[in-house]
């Protein structure tokens, strides 16, 4: 029988997420207020080269993801 779990990485933090988790859920399991942050526009989530993905991106075992600052624009 296969896991039901994926295990995955959200600032390297080690977090176990269901088959069909996207980056937004493993983010609210590590950590539910940098969810909201990330939902809020304050933060967003990159993947492993710090390129941005979207939240509703789907995960596999090992997927290492980042939350950063979103950077505001100069006028």
């Amino acid at each position: 029988m296969s896991d039901p779990t994926l295990r995955v990485y959200v600032d390297s933090s080690p977090v176990d997420v269901p088959h069909s988790a996207v980056a937004i859920d493993a983010v609210t399991i590590a950590n539910p207020d940098l969810a909201q942050s990330i939902r809020s526009g304050q933060n967003r989530v990159t993947d492993s080269r710090g390129l941005p993905i979207d939240t509703d991106t789907p995960l596999h075992g090992g997927f290492i993801m980042r939350v950063v600052p979103v950077r505001k624009a100069e006028d």
